[in-house]
């Protein structure tokens, strides 16, 4: 059956049939290798984008204007500065002038409900950079990334997130392996699997119980056994320094280490994380904590930087499946 994803909003992977996704990354895979052979892109032309950023961020903002560009698409950047949404102008309102003037939306921020009503109000397709709770853009890199380096089908794979499992990447993982027919597990301390929203866990199971997929949420040590993807995400962001003290008592038995990379018992697993990254002690913010007793590194420098991370192809691959998706829903 023919895919057509025209004129469709891109908010997380809930709305999207497996059948959809795979056509998205059938997309991107094609995308990058023309990228890779310098094939110029017109898919865009004549056409323009907007990206709204409430949270500042390295590769969303360069795959979305990278992106467009490579295939002939204009970009304005607004951050929260630039923009009077919901400030003297109610997000209703400017959705409706983005809207007449933009064919296409992209929302970075908190909560899933303005990204949702941008949609409902615009009347072009809004793509979701991230929100609090989802992060559907990353999930589709990650599975361009799992299908570039694990040596066998999607729905064959097991992904362990590892760390703070009640984050907008564990639940945004939930939905992405659920919808493809893969293995899924939610590693991190008992106190933290026991605060996961039941109701992410409840809609991904209810999708899973389709498609063959397995989502658990376990703090055993033993639910990374024969994993093909260690996955993590950073324990605390800037602003949220108050809560590293607790972060790290929590989370430091789950800092993933070689060793962990062992307990898999498979040679072949890889690493892969969304960045940025506390690996080492090279920025700011690792320096300042560590100044003052606190290792907020959720990976060591070992795995980051060896042959079984992959987390730079997962960068670049921001680009290949973001600019996918804005072909397949404004592409002419």
């Amino acid at each position: 059956m023919a895919v057509n994803l025209r004129g469709r909003s891109f908010l997380t992977l809930m709305d999207f049939t497996p059948e959809e996704i795979r056509y998205l990354l059938d997309l991107a895979h094609d995308l990058k290798a023309k990228k890779r052979s310098g094939i110029v892109g017109d898919s865009l032309k004549g056409k323009n984008v907007v990206l709204l950023f409430e949270k500042t961020s390295t590769r969303t903002r360069c795959a979305f204007e990278v992106g467009a560009m490579d295939e002939g698409a204009g970009v304005t950047f607004l951050d929260s500065k630039s923009s009077q949404m919901g400030k003297k102008e109610s997000l209703e309102d400017t959705a409706k002038v983005l809207g007449r003037f933009y064919d296409g939306i992209e929302y970075r921020g908190y909560d899933q409900k303005v990204v949702e009503d941008l949609a409902k109000y615009a009347g072009v397709p809004v793509w979701n950079g991230l929100t609090d709770v989802d992060h559907p853009t990353q999930i589709l890199a990650d599975l361009l990334t799992i299908e570039e380096h694990v040596a066998k089908p999607l729905n064959k794979c097991k992904v362990v997130f590892v760390g703070d499992v009640r984050n907008n990447m564990a639940y945004a993982w939930m939905y992405g392996c659920a919808k493809m027919g893969m293995q899924f597990v939610a590693y991190g301390p008992a106190e933290l699997c026991e605060q996961v929203d039941a109701d992410v866990v409840a809609r991904a199971r209810e999708v899973a119980a389709q498609t063959g997929a397995s989502i658990e949420v376990s703090s055993d040590l033993e639910a990374i056994k024969d994993a093909d993807v260690l996955y993590t995400d950073i324990w605390a962001s800037m602003g949220e320094e108050e809560q590293i003290p607790e972060r790290v008592r929590l989370l430091t038995p789950y800092r993933v280490t070689e060793e962990m990379m062992a307990a898999t018992g498979n040679p072949d697993a890889i690493f892969m994380h969304c960045l940025p990254s506390f690996h080492d002690f090279e920025t700011t913010m690792a320096q300042s904590q560590e100044e003052i007793g606190y290792d907020i590194r959720e990976v060591t420098d070992e795995v980051f930087r060896g042959p079984q991370s992959k987390v730079f192809d997962e960068a670049e691959n921001r680009m290949h499946t973001i600019k996918a998706v804005m072909v397949a829903t404004i592409g002419r």
